[in-house]
């Protein structure tokens, strides 16, 4: 059978279902529905059941039922409010497009309650340190000449973030080759220690935080005869960083494109440059999100810190020797006392360090943060005059190559 191009072309007019028979009767295909474009109906939909949810459980709370509490009140009101939703929804739509609809609002609504949660607890901590985080002496001095009834214009935090910068800088100089070694191992290396491996990775990843910093104590401190130090504290960090590294440079390795390896090795090239130029820089953006996840793990850590590296009010600027104070351990010591501007410089320590897990995420980002195959700016530049470089190189060859080739002479013989 020859179909003509009127034909096709009449043929791919119209979105609607081909006719379909019945019985006796012949109906009509329903035209196709585009879930995710939002419609006057919908918002409609979701305001009125707003409206209806909190007026009903307004009704309950105070007037039908004995209930109070503002918890209560708001869980209610959700529920009322998904279920009207629903049933407002069903009027126009049937059962998938109903489901789709109520999915949505519930996942919008989770993940706004999640925003709505990290607001507010960065706009606390900002709110309750706006009194000390204005003074210069904040950051550039210590609390070693600073008591409880000095005013805030005396004694700082500079030792919290000295000690909190090496102790982090350390940790992540451990974890970072060894956690990304580690997850190309369980990659790469299939076997019965790789599944071995990566079981115990698995376990450490829910290690409670006061359980590695007693292990570095015992055999740190006491087993080898240490100080507490910067430098205790970051193994026991690091105790804690590196599963969570490992666990998330598994799964981003994991994912990348096996048709990637297969072309790398029909080339020719060895298992360690195609790890080291195909893997890894094609999984570079995942990476440093798990390093990301890792920093934010270790840099928020208390109880491992107050063990194996003691608490000081004064400024430590050697690792290796002596107590060093972190940013969440100084943060916990203001607010405990009982004095007003101990507890601003407490929430003001705490902001500080919000700042600095803000900027360690953007320097990451813009460290590798590109798409993989993307250069910078200067790795164009060396890849220009590389291309140059090897145009020069080159050109006489190809001049000789277009140069007219003269025949030899031949002799005559007699």
């Amino acid at each position: 059978m020859t179909v003509t191009a009127e034909q096709s072309q009449k043929a791919g007019q119209g979105t609607h279902l081909p006719a379909r028979r019945t019985g006796d009767r012949t109906t009509l295909g329903e035209s196709r529905r585009n879930l995710s474009t939002l419609r006057a109906t919908d918002v409609y939909a979701m305001v009125g059941a707003g409206a209806a949810s909190l007026a009903v459980t307004w009704l309950l709370y105070d007037r039908l039922l004995p209930f109070n509490g503002e918890l209560g009140f708001v869980v209610i009101a959700y529920v009322l409010f998904i279920g009207i939703y629903a049933l407002a929804v069903s009027f126009d739509e049937d059962g998938p497009a109903v489901r789709d609809r109520v999915a949505a609002a519930i996942v919008q609504s989770l993940g706004l309650v999640m925003l709505t949660a990290l607001a507010f607890v960065v706009v606390y901590t900002l709110y309750e340190g706006r009194k000390a985080l204005p003074h210069l002496n904040f950051y550039t001095q210590s609390m070693a000449d600073a008591g409880p009834l000095e005013p805030l214009d005396v004694g700082g935090i500079l030792h919290a973030i000295v000690g909190t910068l090496w102790q982090i800088g350390i940790a992540l100089v451990i974890c970072i080759p060894a956690g990304l070694v580690c997850a190309v191992f369980l990659n790469e290396i299939p076997g019965a220690f790789s599944r071995f491996v990566r079981t115990i990775v698995e376990a450490m990843t829910a290690l409670p935080s006061i359980v590695a910093g007693l292990f570095i104590y015992a055999m740190f401190i006491l087993g080898l005869g240490f100080d507490q130090s910067g430098l205790a504290a970051a193994l026991a960090i690091s105790v804690m960083m590196l599963p969570i590294i490992i666990r998330a440079s598994d799964v981003v390795i994991r994912l990348t494109p096996g048709t990637l390896r297969e072309a790398s090795y029909a080339l020719g090239t060895s298992r360690w440059r195609t790890v080291w130029h195909v893997v890894l820089p094609t999984s570079r953006s995942g990476l440093t999100t798990a390093v990301i996840l890792g920093t934010a793990r270790g840099v928020g850590e208390t109880s491992p810190v107050l063990l194996t590296a003691g608490f000081t009010a004064e400024l430590n600027t050697n690792p290796l020797h002596d107590p060093m104070v972190s940013l969440p351990l100084a943060a916990f010591e203001l607010v405990k006392s009982p004095e007003p501007a101990y507890i601003a410089r407490g929430f003001g320590t705490a902001a500080v360090l919000l700042v600095l897990v803000l900027v360690l995420f953007v320097m990451a980002r813009i460290i590798g943060g590109r798409g993989p195959g993307k250069l910078t700016r200067r790795q164009e530049h060396r890849a220009v005059r590389a291309s140059h470089r090897d145009a020069r190189r080159f050109a006489p060859s190809a001049t000789a190559a277009q140069s007219p080739v003269r025949p030899a002479p031949t002799r005559s013989t007699p």
